[in-house]
């Protein structure tokens, strides 16, 4: 199997068990949770993710890179939320394809870092930066 057809593979295969999985881990109440505004629906769109904040932003790796829903979304309007703690924060989210994914992972949890490295394949982070 050549490379780009395994990557199409493993995106089809994670993100068809993520569609079952993300309603329900979106509803625990300390579950990370990004919300960001559907770039076509407009409706708010929640999605569960891993990452710390440090600071005044908060951190993460999309596992896909652009080809995620949510980066697609923050592409077309960049102000989210972000439920930390049980706690939700607005903020504006940036997109870093400059930034070494690989080596931000090593500051964020260490089993979403894990999953993300093992199931990922163009790794992009993002930052959100918290309103005060």
């Amino acid at each position: 199997m050549t490379a780009p057809r395994h990557s199409e593979y493993k995106y089809r295969a994670v993100t068809a068990v993520q569609r079952r999985l993300n309603p329900v881990l979106r509803r625990l109440p300390f579950q990370t949770v990004l919300e960001t505004t559907g770039r076509s629906s407009g409706l708010p769109r929640r999605t569960p993710v891993g990452g710390r904040r440090i600071g005044g932003a908060f951190w993460l790796v999309s596992e896909f890179g652009e080809r995620s829903q949510y980066v697609r979304n923050i592409k077309a309007d960049p102000r989210v939320r972000v439920r930390i703690g049980g706690r939700w924060h607005t903020g504006t989210a940036h997109l870093l394809p400059e930034d070494d994914a690989v080596a931000r992972l090593r500051s964020l949890p260490l089993l979403n870092s894990a999953a993300v490295r093992a199931i990922g394949s163009g790794l992009l982070t993002v930052r959100v930066d918290l309103d005060v």
